[in-house]
């Protein structure tokens, strides 16, 4: 029995002492908070960093602010440096406004299907930008603006809204315009315009119909005893194709007109290539190279019916009229 007692105090006083060795491993290890599990020396680095990256917010938001101001200051320095007449906003001080009022007339929304209606919505897209980069600008006129023309352009085309230079009104063109003012431009009129008046109001119908309402913007222009007239295309131009524009080419060849008063200019300058355009002057069998360059694709009228012919659009009668030439 006395020989078994030292053993055992001295087995217990050693599990004490290893007891107490681990006690003091355990307090030395980090944690992140009372009651929290060990942290390891990966978590620790990383708890680290988020903290200099938290301390380091305001340092970074100044530095971005500082970035700002370098870059404002430095564009700034560009437009002063920068002599180029081309510069856009030396041109904008060179842009004389028409008191010549172009009107797209958008009451034919019943008459179009939806795909129809994206195809107008997109060409007066196009007659807004141009018009907004024009030399001479016009003033613009949406009427009869609702239906599904104003559906697909809040769906599609939200900035609308804020357009600028451009009076879009839900009322009827005659309920604004005084109707000595108004020409209708529509290619079934026996009058062929020669200038333009600047105290006019010119409408250009807004119909995208594949031909199906032919004569329809002419007659209705008759009906309101309003005005009516065909640009001169026939006057300067021989086409392979149906003299029928989009809404666009119209308006854009207005724009071209105000600016160089030459008509044949202005048709040979917008209207498309793919309708094989030559003066009249020219033979119907002179070369490719005779003919003048034409800006674009898309489809508007100074000869058909200025209502909107859909600028892509295949016809049979434009293949015939091709061979037959």
């Amino acid at each position: 029995m006395s020989s078994d007692t030292p053993d055992l105090i001295e087995t217990s006083g050693a599990e004490r002492k290893q007891d107490l060795s681990e006690e003091q491993e355990e307090s030395q290890k980090p944690r992140v908070n009372e009651g929290a599990e060990p942290v390891s020396k990966r978590q620790m680095k990383k708890l680290m960093k988020q903290k200099q990256w938290e301390e380091q917010r305001e340092l970074r938001k100044q530095k971005r602010k500082e970035k700002r101001k370098r870059k404002k200051l430095e564009r700034q320095c560009q437009l002063e440096s920068n002599s180029d007449g081309n510069d856009r906003k030396r041109a904008r001080r060179q842009v004389v406004h028409s008191t010549l009022r172009l009107i797209i007339d958008c009451s034919f929304d019943d008459l179009m299907v939806l795909k129809d209606i994206k195809k107008l919505h997109k060409q007066i897209q196009r007659c807004y930008s141009e018009n907004r980069r024009a030399l001479h600008p016009v003033q613009f006129y949406l009427t009869s603006h609702g239906g599904q023309l104003k559906k697909n352009m809040d769906d599609n085309d939200k900035g609308w809204v804020n357009w600028k230079d451009i009076y879009i009104k839900p009322e009827h063109y005659s309920e604004l315009i005084k109707k000595e003012d108004l020409v209708y431009l529509t290619s079934d009129s026996p009058n062929v315009l020669q200038e333009l008046d600047e105290s006019k109001a010119y409408v250009i119908g807004g119909l995208v119909d594949h031909n199906h309402h032919k004569g329809f913007t002419y007659k209705q222009a008759s009906d309101y005893g309003i005005d009516h007239a065909q640009l001169p295309l026939g006057n300067f131009v021989k086409m392979n194709s149906r003299k029928v524009l989009a809404v666009n080419h119209v308006f854009e060849i207005i724009l071209e007109y105000l600016q160089t008063r030459d008509w044949q200019e202005a048709f040979f300058t917008i209207l498309p290539q793919r309708k094989g355009a030559v003066p009249t002057d020219k033979a119907c069998g002179s070369s490719p190279q005779g003919q003048h360059a034409a800006r674009g694709e898309g489809g508007s009228d100074s000869e058909g019916e200025y209502r909107s012919q859909a600028p892509d659009s295949p016809h049979p009668e434009e293949a015939q009229n091709e061979k037959a030439c």
